[in-house]
């Protein structure tokens, strides 16, 4: 393991501010651990040009794939929910207002389960109605 040098560094007071904001973003335990991982990743950033950019790379890609996960993951988590408590107002409704004994729940069940699987989930209202109405002419 290497030991470390004292250095002697020049900063203009806006610059340490910055170092003192950013410290916490950066996990940095000390002002010279983020001025040494700064260094690193402008190091990187130029060595881009060189074809030695991996380091600075794996950082940047990494975190832009983790924020276009994480805010994927929200919008799908946030849509599924809404979707989640629609279906459970329906379903209480639908139980409400009609009598189905429990051999035609299992048979719907079943319907519904190949229906999904063969539309790909694709759920269209008007088709589900026509075939109720029994006037369903695609199939």
């Amino acid at each position: 393991m290497e030991k470390k040098e004292k250095q002697a560094v020049w900063l203009y007071p806006r610059t340490k501010e910055l170092i003192i904001k950013h410290m916490d973003e950066a996990n940095a335990r000390s002002q010279s651990e983020f001025i040494e991982n700064a260094i690193k990743f402008y190091s990187g950033y130029l060595d881009c040009n060189s074809g030695i950019a991996t380091e600075y790379l794996a950082h940047v890609l990494t975190s832009i794939i983790d924020g276009i996960v994480k805010g994927s993951e929200y919008r799908i988590n946030r849509g599924l929910f809404k979707l989640a408590v629609e279906s459970a107002m329906q379903s209480h409704f639908l139980a409400a207002v009609n009598d189905i004994d429990d051999e035609v729940m299992e048979d719907l069940r079943g319907m519904c389960v190949d229906e999904v699987a063969h539309i790909n989930g694709v759920i269209n209202f008007e088709r589900a109605y026509d075939y109720q109405k029994g006037s369903d002419d695609d199939e």
